[in-house]
C-alpha cells in the first residue's frame, strides 16, 4: 500500500494484518481522489474507521490542511501514528482511539466541521448506515463538505438519511463508494 499522488507520492505505508482488514485498493483510492479533485486542497478531513490512515494521508499528501483519524483499535492507532511519521505529517494530524458506537463525539471531533469525511468500516456489518443515520452526524460536515463512504456493493444505504443526500455512487466489483452532501433546503 502506498500514497498515490501529491508530496508523498510513492511513499509506502505500513499495512495492518488480520482477517477483518480490507484496505482500499490503490485503484479505487486513485479514482476516488480524482473525483474529489480540488475539493481536497486546504480541507479539514475526518477519517473514520481509519485502519492504516491511508485515506486521510492521501488527502494530506494532496494538500489537505489537517486530518483527524479515528479507530477503535490500539493496533490501528499505533499503525496510523507510524504512517503519519513516515509521511512527516505530525503537525497536521490528530489520532483518536474511539469506538464510534459506544461514545460518539470525542473532544477531537466535537464542535468541528469537516470538508471531507471518509467512512471505511469493515464490510457486511451495516456500519455506514448506522453512522450516517446518527442524529447530528451531518452537523460535522462543512457547508460544501463531502462524505465519502466505502461499503460492500450488497449494502444499500437508506434513501432518507438525516440531513444528507447521496449525490453519486460508483461501484467496483464488491465495493461501492457513495458520495454524500448536506441536504439542500429548497425554498
Amino acid at each position: 500500500m502506498r500514497i498515490i499522488s501529491g508530496i508523498c507520492r510513492g511513499r509506502k505505508l505500513t499495512p495492518l494484518k488480520g482477517l477483518d482488514i480490507r484496505p482500499t485498493s490503490d485503484r479505487i483510492r486513485e479514482t476516488l481522489f480524482n473525483i474529489l479533485g480540488p475539493q481536497i486542497r486546504h480541507a479539514q478531513v475526518l477519517d473514520l474507521f481509519a485502519g492504516t490512515g491511508a485515506l486521510g494521508l492521501e488527502a494530506l499528501s494532496r494538500g489537505a490542511m489537517h486530518a483527524v483519524f479515528a479507530d477503535r483499535s490500539d493496533t490501528a492507532c499505533h499503525m496510523i501514528r507510524q504512517n503519519i511519521h513516515r509521511c512527516g505529517f505530525q503537525e497536521q494530524t490528530t489520532v483518536i482511539r474511539q469506538d464510534l458506537f459506544s461514545s460518539w463525539i470525542d473532544a477531537g471531533i466535537a464542535g468541528r466541521r469537516f470538508d471531507l469525511i471518509f467512512i471505511d468500516p469493515p464490510y457486511d456489518k451495516r456500519y455506514v448506515s448506522k453512522i450516517l443515520d446518527r442524529k447530528n452526524f451531518s452537523a460535522l460536515l462543512s457547508e460544501n463538505g463531502i462524505i465519502v463512504a466505502e461499503h460492500a456493493a450488497t449494502e444499500t444505504l437508506p434513501s432518507s438519511l438525516i440531513g444528507l443526500d447521496i449525490f453519486r455512487q460508483k461501484k467496483y466489483s464488491r465495493t461501492t463508494i457513495s458520495f454524500l452532501t448536506q441536504t439542500q433546503d429548497v425554498a
